[in-house]
C-alpha cells in the first residue's frame, strides 16, 4: 500500500479523488492502492527546554544560554494532533512507500519530514510537488514524483530557520524578560520580529524628533501655465526675493521645447508581499488577512500556489495561457476580447525560467470563479487583472517639456499625454473595480507653445514647509521587510534586496500579528504606532544582532544558501551558538536598573501616535499685481485660420511661422 500524507483534510480529499482513493476510513481515505491520510499543520515541533533537562523547566539567568547538545522534536499536545497521528503512524509503519504531498515549499517539506520521523517509518519516499490544486495539476503532479532526496536541501534549510529561531527565541525571551521586564509580563524577542519591530520604532522616532524647516520655490505663470525655476529650493527668503525682483516686469520667452515618447510597461505579476502591499493599500486588508484569502483560493483550485517570492512564470506556462485566459472569459470577457486570435506577448519581464525556483508568481489556474465573498473577489480580481494585464501592449505616452527664461532665470514645466493607454485599458474604472492601478507620473496636456514666443506672466515665490516621515503601514512595513528595511520603489533594484530581506514572504504576516499580540504596536487608521512597551524594549536593546534589519538579512541570504547547497548547516547553528552565548554575556554585565513599561487593556484603548511638529502658519506671499490680459494672444491666426496668435519681440505673429504663415501685427 502507498502512503499519501498532505497537510490539511480538505487537500487529503482533493487528492484521493483524483488518484480513486474513495473509501473514508477513519483519519485517512483509501481505494486504488493507495491510503491517503493529513496532518493539521504542524503535528511535531522541536522539544521545549525542560524536555532536554529538568534543570531548564525554571526560567532562571544563571542557566542561560540553553543550548542542547542535539536537537530533538516532540508530538505537540493537543488530543486531536496525538489521535491524527496515531492514524498516520500506523499507516506508515505498514506502507510499501510514502508519497510527501505536503505543501511545496520550505516549511511544508519541515513538517512532514518531522512526521515521518516520529513515525519511524522506514519504507521509501517520493515528493509531489505542485503549484496548483487543479485536478490536471495533481494528475501530472502523480506523473511525475520525485525522490525525496530531491529536497533534501531544502528540509536542511528549513530545520536550520526552526533551530536558529529557538536559539534565538528560548534564550533572549528568557533573557530579556528576566533582566527587564515587570509584572510577570513576558518580553518576546525573536529573529525577525526584533528588527520589525525596530523598524517601526525608529519611524516613529524620527517623525517625533522632526522639524520643519521652510524653503521657498520661485515659479512663474504664463498663459495659464506654471513654469518651476529650475534654481530649485531657496533656504532662505531672501535669496528667492533677489530672483523674484529681477524677473518682475521681464517678458517671459520660450527659449526649448523637448518632445519625447515613451512607453510604460504592464506591472509585474503577483508575488505574495506585491499582493499583501496592493490589498493594504486598496482595501485595507491586514498581511494575514490577505494571506488566509489566498491560501483559500488556491485550495478552491482558482489561484496557484500563494507562498511564492517570485514574479515571473517558466517558460513551460507559456503554451498553458490561453487556456488558463479562456477560463475567465466569464467574468472578463470584455477585457480578453482585444486578445482574441492574438499570439499572446512573451516577455522576458514575464516568462524567465532563470527566475523561478519551486513556484511561479501567483496567478488565475483558469477555473471560473463563482461564489465568492467580497474579499475573496477583491483578491481574485487583483491577480486575474494583473495577469490579463501582462499580455497586453504597452502604454504609449508623449512627454513634452518646454523651458522659457526670464532674464537669465530658466524655468521648465513638463506634460504628459497617453497616446495609445495599452495595458492601462485593463484597469480603467468601472462599477466592479473600485480602485483604477494608475501610474504616480503627472498627466497633463501643455498648451501649444512655440519656440521663440515672449510675452507677459505672473511670478510669484512661494514658501513651502518640509514634512515628516511617514508612519509605517502594513503595506510600507511589508516592503521594508522585504528588502531589509531599504526602500526602493525601482523594480529590478527591488529584485536583488530581495535576497537580503527579512523573514520569509509566508511569515511576515505572523510577524506582524505577533507584534500586535505582544501589544509592541497598535494600529491607528492604518498607521503602526509602537506602544511605550515596544519603544522601551528597542532602547533596552543594545545588541545590534537583535534589531538590526541588515545583520537578519544576512542570516536569511545564508538560509537561501543552505536550500541551494552553498553553505554548511552545521556553520550557520554553530555561529548561532556563538552570538546568543555573546548576547547572554553582554545582558548580564548590564548593571543599570532599567524596567519595560506594562501596558493594560486600558492602555492599549488610548491614542499613542506622536504628535507631528506642524508648520507655523504664515501670512501667504502677497503676489505681484497680475498684468492686464492681452486680448490678441491665443486669438486664430486671420491668415491661415489653423494656428494661434503669439507674441513676439517686437510685434504678434502666427504659432504656424515655421509652417509657413506670414502673418505678422505690429504693436499699437
Amino acid at each position: 500500500m502507498i502512503v499519501c500524507i498532505a497537510e490539511k483534510p480538505s487537500v487529503a480529499r482533493e487528492i484521493a479523488r483524483i488518484i480513486g482513493a474513495t473509501a473514508a476510513k477513519n483519519g485517512y481515505m483509501e481505494g486504488n492502492g493507495y491510503q491517503v491520510t493529513w496532518t493539521y499543520g504542524h503535528l511535531c515541533t522541536l522539544k521545549e527546554p525542560h524536555d532536554y533537562t529538568e534543570a531548564w523547566k525554571t526560567w532562571s539567568l544563571s542557566r542561560l544560554p540553553m543550548i542542547p547538545q542535539r536537537f530533538g522534536i516532540k508530538l505537540i499536545h493537543a488530543e486531536h494532533i496525538e489521535k491524527q497521528f496515531a492514524v498516520v503512524q500506523q499507516l506508515m509503519l505498514k506502507a510499501d512507500s510514502i508519497i510527501n504531498c505536503g505543501d511545496a515549499g520550505q516549511e511544508g517539506e519541515l513538517i512532514q519530514r518531522w512526521v515521518m520521523q516520529k513515525t519511524g517509518a522506514k519504507c521509501p519516499v517520493k515528493r509531489l510537488w505542485i503549484s496548483s490544486m487543479t485536478d490536471e495539476a495533481i494528475a501530472e503532479g502523480f506523473q511525475q514524483l520525485k525522490d525525496q532526496d530531491e529536497y533534501q536541501s531544502l528540509y536542511l534549510a528549513g530545520v536550520s530557520r526552526a533551530i536558529g529561531d529557538w536559539l534565538l527565541g528560548m534564550n533572549a525571551t528568557r533573557l530579556y524578560t528576566l533582566k527587564y521586564a515587570q509584572n510577570h509580563q513576558v518580553l518576546s524577542i525573536g529573529r525577525v520580529q526584533t528588527p520589525t519591530l525596530a523598524l517601526i520604532v525608529n519611524r516613529q522616532k524620527e517623525i517625533e524628533q522632526f522639524k520643519p524647516e521652510a524653503y521657498w520655490i520661485l515659479s512663474t505663470t504664463y498663459r495659464d501655465t506654471v513654469f518651476q525655476s529650475t534654481k530649485g529650493k531657496f533656504t532662505k527668503k531672501e535669496d528667492g526675493e533677489k530672483f523674484l525682483e529681477t524677473i518682475s516686469g521681464k517678458p517671459f520667452t520660450v527659449t526649448d521645447i523637448q518632445k519625447k515618447n515613451g512607453v510604460e510597461q504592464p506591472p509585474q505579476l503577483y508575488d505574495l508581499t506585491s499582493l499583501q502591499v496592493d490589498c493594504n493599500k486598496k482595501y485595507s486588508m491586514s498581511a494575514e488577512m490577505t494571506l488566509n484569502t489566498i491560501q483559500g483560493l488556491y485550495e478552491k483550485k482558482l489561484t496557484t500556489y500563494p507562498r511564492v517570492d517570485t514574479q515571473y512564470l517558466s517558460d513551460d506556462i507559456y503554451p498553458k495561457c490561453p487556456q488558463t485566459l479562456q477560463g475567465l472569459m466569464g467574468n472578463y470577457s470584455q477585457l480578453l476580447m482585444p486578445l482574441q486570435g492574438k499570439t499572446l506577448k512573451k516577455s522576458k519581464r514575464v516568462f524567465d525560467s532563470s527566475k523561478v525556483t519551486d513556484h511561479h508568481a501567483i496567478i488565475p489556474t483558469g477555473v471560473p470563479a463563482r461564489n465568492l465573498t467580497d474579499m475573496e473577489r477583491h483578491v481574485y480580481d487583483l491577480i486575474a487583472r494583473r495577469f490579463i494585464a501582462v499580455f497586453y501592449p504597452d502604454c504609449k505616452f508623449a512627454t513634452t517639456t518646454v523651458m522659457g527664461r526670464v532674464e537669465d532665470i530658466d524655468f521648465k514645466v513638463s506634460g504628459k499625454t497617453i497616446l495609445d493607454e495599452g495595458w492601462r485599458a485593463v484597469y480603467k474604472k468601472t462599477a466592479e473595480t473600485e480602485t483604477a492601478e494608475q501610474p504616480d507620473s503627472e498627466e497633463r496636456t501643455l498648451p501649444p507653445f512655440v519656440k521663440g514666443e515672449s510675452g507677459e506672466h505672473i511670478p510669484s515665490l512661494t514658501e513651502k514647509w518640509t514634512t515628516p516621515p511617514k508612519f509605517y503601514t502594513e503595506a510600507t512595513l511589508l516592503r521594508a521587510m522585504e528588502t531589509a528595511g531599504k526602500f526602493v520603489e525601482d523594480e529590478q533594484l527591488r529584485a536583488a534586496l530581495k535576497e537580503n530581506g527579512i523573514g520569509r514572504p509566508s511569515s511576515r504576516a505572523s510577524i506582524i500579528e505577533t507584534l500586535f499580540k505582544r501589544r509592541y504596536i497598535k494600529r491607528e487608521r492604518k498607521n503602526l504606532i509602537a506602544t511605550p512597551t515596544g519603544i522601551e524594549l528597542i532602547d533596552t536593546i543594545k545588541e545590534e544582532l537583535l534589531k538590526s534589519c541588515e545583520l537578519t538579512g544576512i542570516w536569511e541570504k545564508k538560509l537561501r544558501d543552505i536550500e541551494a547547497k552553498k553553505y554548511d548547516p552545521a556553520q550557520f547553528i554553530e555561529e548561532l551558538k556563538v552570538q546568543i552565548t555573546q548576547i547572554v554575556h553582554d545582558v548580564l554585565a548590564d548593571n543599570s536598573n532599567r524596567h519595560v513599561t506594562t501596558l493594560t487593556d486600558e492602555d492599549m484603548k488610548k491614542k499613542m501616535a506622536p504628535k507631528v511638529a506642524q508648520a507655523p502658519k504664515t501670512a501667504p506671499t502677497p503676489k505681484p499685481q497680475q498684468p492686464v490680459k492681452d486680448e490678441i494672444v491665443g486669438k486664430p491666426c486671420p491668415l491661415c485660420g489653423k494656428g494661434h496668435l503669439i507674441k513676439g519681440n517686437t510685434a504678434y505673429g502666427c504659432s504656424r511661422w515655421k509652417e509657413g504663415c506670414t502673418y505678422r501685427q505690429a504693436f499699437n
